[in-house]
């Protein structure tokens, strides 16, 4: 039997979520106060940027020091400079490494964002 001639049957899935109503407006007020929590708080948050060598067979980094928010905050910000300097990065004990030197680069981005910033 060829492959066109054969007639497909759809498969049908059973939904595990099921639609909740409810006549109490503050019911899903809990889902509010997580996206409030998640807002990164950049005014008090003081950074120090500066460039490395050690330990990186003589390649050079930038790394970015002093941050105070979620693990999930962090990552969101990495992936945002690892795309504004076309380079890779990483995170460690709560540093952002990015590949070569960006230093001023990741500085005017930053202090758009409302970070204040310390170069060492």
């Amino acid at each position: 039997m060829n492959k066109k001639n054969k007639k497909s049957n759809p498969i049908h899935l059973n939904n595990e979520y099921e639609l909740v109503y409810s006549t109490n407006q503050n019911a899903f007020n809990y889902l509010q106060e997580e996206e409030e929590e998640e807002k990164i708080n950049t005014k008090n948050q003081n950074l120090y940027i500066y460039i490395d060598k050690k330990n990186r067979c003589g390649k050079t980094v930038t790394i970015i020091e002093g941050f105070s928010c979620k693990y999930e905050n962090l990552l969101q910000l990495e992936k945002e400079l690892k795309k504004l300097c076309c380079s890779g990065g990483s995170i460690k004990d709560n540093k952002i490494i990015i590949q070569g030197n960006f230093k001023e680069k990741i500085k005017t981005f930053l202090q758009s964002k409302g970070y204040k910033i310390t170069l060492k």
